[in-house]
């Protein structure tokens, strides 16, 4: 059977678990992008089946629309900067950020470019929140998973880290959620990010990053956050996504 760049497919070796879609071909090499997972792969042709199946619904149905109570006071949530390496991904963040009702700017870059132009884009749109994500992946063959070279795009991500906490070094003036799947959780958590992925190296879902985000940006400023809770707002919770406990992002004010 012959497939085509666009088409969705999942890996018989793997059980037909991850729907991904063909991004390039290189003779009988197909080299995939998770359709829901932030996750890089690639197969051989004779490894891959068409799929025809979406494997989120569930998950989508359960995603809480965070609501204010519309009484006396008034509500300032945080602002979003969501910079993403993927464009699919970031139009499906962008979206999920609009049905919140939450103030968010997208900007699509390559992961290896992103530590490049951080000061530069957190200075234009001033974010209460960043949100650093993209493809990623754990390469087994590679070395030990403490090694950044053992990941795709995990170095990537701890730089732009490294170069947001250059600009604000305190952890409650700026949220910084950062990864993508299979990424380097304890790096990324050294490098300065309130949050990251992946505590045990697992897939997460392509939203994710952008709930964590939604959910700070609704959290008092004045209290801190209820890190379980949150997390348990993802797909895989803490499995996927791990963090700090700090402070929200939103002012509350009165009268309306």
């Amino acid at each position: 059977m012959s497939f085509n760049i666009g088409d969705y497919v999942t890996r018989k070796s793997y059980n037909n678990d991850i729907i991904f879609k063909i991004v390039k071909i290189e003779e009988d090499l197909y080299y995939l992008e998770g359709k829901n997972t932030r996750l890089c792969a690639d197969a051989m042709v004779e490894d891959l089946e068409l799929s025809h199946e979406n494997d989120d619904e569930e998950f989508l149905k359960k995603i809480e629309i965070p609501e204010l109570e519309r009484d006396d006071y008034f509500y300032l949530p945080g602002k979003i900067l969501h910079i993403d390496g993927d464009q699919e991904y970031l139009n499906r963040c962008l979206s999920y950020y609009n049905k919140c009702n939450i103030m968010a700017a997208g900007v699509l870059e390559k992961e290896e470019n992103m530590s490049k132009n951080m000061s530069t884009w957190l200075r234009e749109y001033n974010p209460d929140i960043v949100v650093i994500t993209g493809h990623d992946a754990y390469y087994r063959k590679r070395g030990n998973r403490d090694n950044l070279s053992s990941y795709k795009n995990s170095k990537y991500f701890v730089d732009s880290v490294k170069a947001a906490r250059l600009y604000e070094k305190s952890h409650e003036k700026l949220i910084v959620i950062a990864g993508g799947c299979q990424s380097n959780y304890e790096e990324l958590i050294k490098a300065g990010a309130n949050f990251a992925s992946s505590p045990k190296r697992i897939n997460i879902h392509a939203l994710d990053p952008a709930i964590i985000a939604t959910k700070m940006g609704f959290s008092d400023i004045n209290k801190d956050i209820s890190l379980k809770n949150i997390l348990e707002n993802t797909k895989y919770g803490s499995s996927g996504i791990g963090g700090i406990i700090t402070k929200g992002t939103m002012h509350i004010g009165y009268p309306r």
